[in-house]
């Protein structure tokens, strides 16, 4: 059975919110000092990506209304196939200025689903 494309809406969302929570109250150095912290961040950037991933196989509009849905994929696959490459400067950029706009986007669009205006 196909998953609704809500599901991985919310699996972007609760992924995002769990880094959010993980780097709640630190700064890039202490980021960068814990590799606990990193590895669940690095995690859940997975999470979205193969989320996204799917969902541009299951809804290809849906998809195409998500800004840099194709950079996010593009990112999950660095962290995971160039991982002794990761740039945790980088990493920490997207957390601050790509993460909350992804958020906003994908509550949006998954709000409008639930309303039926999607």
């Amino acid at each position: 059975m196909k998953r609704d494309p809500r599901a991985f809406l919310s699996d972007v969302i609760e992924a995002g919110h769990a880094i959010q929570q993980a780097v709640d109250g630190i700064n890039l150095d202490d980021y960068c000092n814990s590799r606990l912290i990193r590895s669940s961040v690095e995690r859940e950037f997975t999470i979205i990506g193969e989320a996204l991933s799917q969902l541009s196989r299951r809804d290809g509009d849906l998809f195409a209304q998500i800004d840099q849905a194709p950079q996010i994929i593009s990112f999950r696959n660095k962290l995971t196939h160039e991982y002794v490459t990761i740039n945790d400067q980088l990493v920490w950029g997207v957390i601050q200025n790509n993460l909350p706009v992804l958020l906003e986007q994908c509550t949006q669009l998954l709000s409008d689903l639930e309303r039926g205006d999607a």
